[in-house]
């Protein structure tokens, strides 16, 4: 039998060499599949199970490259001249992907964000759901939808956008955001009641941030240099011709901005009700004066 096969691979050495790397792939295929069923059960509930998948697809791809090589190898020698020549118009031609797959290796090894993460790329808002070694797939969320909130397409980002133009990320160091609630009021409303409620309304709401907010702020600060901010509720008075205007500052859960700012809203409308005598909510009015006519302004002379 082994001679036959050594008759065989003598006369047909390409055949036998791609038969070889065909045995080679299924094989790998089989233990990567095996193997990832064990582990799914232990990684499942955790986010480790995404990091464990591309890492048994990178070790599958890079072990099929170097057997590919190895059986090759003496095959491939020909074409080096051949592949020399044709790689400054190669370059050329996919300068986009070379640049992408030079993205890829930024934000894997430099801290641009993670899968998970929010962030503004390449002027899409989303969640990083995967990181390709060409594109940023991203649950997109904005457009037509208000408040922060999924618009249900899936959208792919070069990599390359890292390089040409700025990359927000919302989670990264520090989860929370700073936010803002304007109130406009009449001019005979009891400012001080009002700003006392509104700032109560917020401290309920908000108070259990707080805790997280400043060990998490505490952590920038030994990373970056950056100056103390106020992370307690902060309501601010300002006024024009029209209204007084009641600005209430607060931090807030990235991906909980649109529910905390329902609930605000709803407990100073409840509160506001409650005081009516004292406070009054403004609104914006206009005034339609006629103009008169020529015969008129003739009659009134």
């Amino acid at each position: 039998m082994r001679e036959w096969f050594n008759q065989y691979a003598e006369a047909y050495p390409l055949i036998t060499k791609l038969s070889i790397f065909i045995i080679v792939i299924l094989l790998l295929l089989m233990i990567r599949r095996f193997a990832l069923n064990r582990l799914y059960k232990q990684f499942n509930e955790s986010d480790n199970w995404y990091v464990t998948r591309k890492i048994a697809k990178w070790m599958t791809n890079f072990i099929l490259a170097l057997t590919f090589i190895y059986i090759f190898g003496n095959d491939l020698s020909g074409f080096t001249t051949a592949i020399g020549l044709a790689g400054a118009g190669v370059t050329y031609a996919l300068r986009e992907v070379i640049v992408s797959f030079a993205g890829w290796f930024a934000i894997m090894f430099g801290d641009f964000f993670k899968t998970g993460d929010r962030v503004l790329l390449g002027g899409t808002k989303g969640d990083v759901v995967d990181i390709g070694l060409l594109r940023t797939t991203l649950m997109e969320m904005g457009e037509w939808v208000d408040g922060d909130q999924y618009t249900g397409r899936i959208v792919r980002v070069a990599n390359s956008y890292i390089f040409t133009s700025p990359v927000y990320n919302y989670t990264a160091d520090f989860k929370f955001l700073w936010d803002e609630i304007h109130i406009p009021l009449h001019f005979d409303t009891d400012v001080k009641l009002a700003r006392k409620l509104v700032l109560e309304i917020a401290e309920e709401e908000i108070g259990t941030y707080n805790m997280q907010a400043e060990e998490d702020w505490d952590n920038m600060k030994r990373r970056y240099r950056i100056e103390n901010a106020s992370l307690k509720p902060q309501v601010f008075i300002s006024f024009d011709d029209n209204w007084i205007t009641l600005s209430l500052r607060y931090i807030v859960d990235t991906r909980e901005r649109r529910a905390v700012k329902d609930r605000i809203f709803m407990s100073i409308l409840e509160r506001f009700n409650q005081h009516t005598d004292k406070i009054e909510l403004a609104s914006e009015t206009f005034e339609i004066v006629r103009d008169e006519t020529r015969e008129e302004r003739k009659q009134k002379l």
